[in-house]
């Protein structure tokens, strides 16, 4: 079992070069997470095996359907072993609960954290949607609703750690996308930050992706992001 903040990426469209770069970590120092094109093309087999490699995998399908159907998706995944699945929070209150409670029941429960806002949008994409609020106000209102509805964490851009944590002190989660390690290109994600930044500001996971998946050495990759957030290195 990792005890590590980080959480590495595989976004593939396939499960063999998922389970190639997987081989060449650690599963003692990176968790991994499977979204939804790898789990698309590969199905519960890809989860299974990265499971049997010993690694613990967030489930990163962003559940949002009616109430049923979400509590019917988040109690296969805890069939899974998964270790973390999420939701989507614009889901609304009763299918925050029933997924909370489907997970809850399970064998073993997986942490179950909702997504607020996706970190590829900024105040323009928001307003084209109809929402008056910017990011920063939008994301809190979301994360006080999945507190308020028993779960876990949420997934946020590493802009609004310091409000949420603030509002929300742990143990809740947050899961913190938008990492660029060292400078490195920010992609498409437009509300981004440094590792060592994300984690001095309360993030609880760091995920990442491109920085890790793209080196020629993954560990060699892994141990600079690793140097950059130890106590140490601030």
């Amino acid at each position: 079992m990792s005890d590590s903040r980080v959480i590495v990426a595989l976004d593939y469209p396939e499960a063999g070069p998922a389970l190639a770069l997987a081989g060449r970590l650690d599963p003692a120092r990176v968790r991994v997470k499977v979204g939804k094109e790898l789990f698309t093309a590969a199905g519960p087999r890809v989860v299974e095996d990265l499971s049997s490699l010993g690694f613990e995998v967030f489930l990163d399908l962003k559940y949002h359907d009616i109430p049923n159907t979400v509590a019917g998706a988040c109690r296969a995944a805890a069939e899974l072993g998964v270790w973390m699945v999420n939701v989507h929070a614009l889901g609304g209150r009763r299918m925050l609960e029933a997924a909370r409670e489907a997970v809850a029941a399970s064998r073993r429960p997986p942490r179950l954290i909702a997504v607020t806002v996706l970190t590829s949008l900024d105040a323009g994409d928001l307003q084209a949607l109809g929402f008056s609020e910017g990011p920063e106000a939008l994301v809190l209102r979301l994360a006080k609703l999945t507190a308020d509805c028993g779960l876990d964490g949420v997934v946020c851009s590493p802009r609004e750690i310091a409000p949420l944590r603030l509002a929300l002190p742990s143990p809740f989660a947050l899961v913190t996308p938008g990492i660029r390690p060292g400078g490195g290109s920010t992609g498409d994600q437009k509300r981004v930050l440094g590792a060592r930044e994300a984690l001095a500001l309360g993030a609880s996971y760091l995920v990442i992706g491109r920085p890790i998946t793209g080196a020629t050495d993954p560990m060699e990759a892994l141990a600079a992001i690793e140097a950059e957030i130890t106590p140490e290195a601030t």
